[in-house]
C-alpha cells in the first residue's frame, strides 16, 4: 500500500517575498506534510513534543529552530508535551526567494550551502537559537523592505552558524543532489546510490577515484565528514526508512533490499542511528497522519 502524502498549499502569494506566523496554541494537530516553499522554524515551551523531519524523529527540548527544504515531509507532534503554552513563529519563502545565478556569487556561498543542506532538515544549535530568537520574535512586527532585509540578514547569520545538524538521512530524497565539490567524490556517491543493495567495498570505491585505498579513506572523510562505511549505511538506511513508510513490505524484506546482510545487523544500526527500531519507526509514521490507501 503505497503512502499517501498531505501536500500543504500554503498561504503565501506569489507576489509576496515571504509570509510569517505567530501563535500560542496548546498542542500540535497538524499532519505530516510537506510543501514547496522553505520553512524556518521557532518552537518555545513544547519540551517531550516530537520532531519528523524526512527520516529523522526526534523528541524536542523547550527551544528549538529548524530549516525545512523545499519539499521535505515534516512536521511536530504534541507526543509528551505537556505544555499549554506552546509558542511558535513560523516563517515560509519562496524557494527562488534567492535567484540561482544570486546563489552562485561568492558572497552567497554560505547561504547557498546551507539551503543545499535544508533539503535534509536542519536544526540550529542551542546558542544559535537563544541568539536569533529575538530578532525573529522582532520580525513578525517588521513590514515592507526592513522585513525582507532582516530576514536575509537572519539567513546568512544562520548560515555562518557553528554546530548546525542535518538530520534526514542523505538517500532519503533521491531527486535532491549535494556537491561536494569534487568530481572524484561525486562518482563514488553516484556508485554507492545504484548500489548500496550490492556487496559494496572500499577497494572498488577507491579504484573509482583512482586512489589507494587509504588515500581515499581520508579524503572521503575529509570530502563528507564520514568514514566511508558510515556514509554507505547512511544511504542504505535513507532507502530502508522510504520502504518502511511507503510500501507494506516486512522488515526483512526491506533489510536484504537496502542491502544490508543480515536482520540483526540492520535493527542494530537502525536502532544506533534513529534511535527506535523499524518497526518502532513504522509505527510513529503512521501514528503522524500519514495515510494509506490500497
Amino acid at each position: 500500500m503505497p503512502a499517501q502524502l498531505l501536500r500543504e498549499i500554503i498561504p503565501l502569494v506569489k507576489n509576496d517575498c515571504f509570509t510569517i506566523f505567530s501563535r500560542v496554541k496548546k498542542g500540535f494537530d497538524f499532519p505530516l506534510h510537506y510543501h514547496e516553499e522553505f520553512e524556518l522554524n521557532l518552537i518555545m515551551n513544547a519540551t517531550g513534543a516530537q520532531r519528523i523531519i524526512g527520516d529523522h524523529i526526534s523528541e524536542i527540548n523547550e527551544l528549538e529552530l529548524a530549516l525545512v527544504g523545499p519539499n521535505l515531509q515534516h512536521g511536530w507532534f504534541t507526543n509528551k508535551c505537556k505544555s499549554s503554552e506552546i509558542k511558535e513563529i513560523t516563517i515560509q519563502f519562496h524557494r527562488d526567494l534567492f535567484d540561482e545565478r544570486f546563489l552562485q556569487r561568492n558572497q552567497m556561498s554560505f547561504i547557498r550551502n546551507m539551503f543545499e543542506k535544508s533539503v535534509r532538515g536542519i536544526l540550529f544549535s542551542k546558542e544559535t537559537t537563544q541568539s536569533i530568537m529575538p530578532r525573529l520574535i522582532e520580525l513578525t512586527q517588521k513590514h515592507g523592505f526592513d522585513s525582507v532585509l532582516e530576514l536575509m540578514s537572519i539567513l546568512h547569520d544562520l548560515s555562518v552558524s557553528r554546530n548546525m545538524k542535518t538530520l534526514s538521512d542523505a538517500s532519503f530524497s533521491p531527486a535532491e543532489s549535494f556537491s561536494y565539490n569534487s568530481r572524484r567524490i561525486e562518482k563514488v556517491m553516484e556508485y554507492l546510490n545504484h548500489n548500496f543493495d550490492k556487496e559494496v567495498s572500499l577497494s572498488e570505491a577507491s579504484k573509482i577515484a583512482l586512489m589507494s585505498e587509504v588515500a581515499f579513506s581520508r579524503f572521503f572523510k575529509s570530502r563528507t565528514g564520514k568514514n566511508f562505511i558510515d556514509k554507505l549505511n547512511e544511504i542504505r538506511l535513507g532507502h530502508a526508512s522510504r520502504s518502511l513508510i511507503e510500501t507494506s513490505h516486512s522488515i526483512a524484506e526491506i533489510a536484504y533490499k537496502s542491502g544490508f546482510n543480515n536482520i540483526s545487523n540492520f535493527n542494530r544500526i537502525f536502532k544506533a542511528k534513529k534511535n527506535c527500531t523499524p518497526k518502532e519507526f513504522r509505527e510513529t509514521y503512521n501514528a503522524s497522519g500519514l495515510r494509506t490507501f490500497i
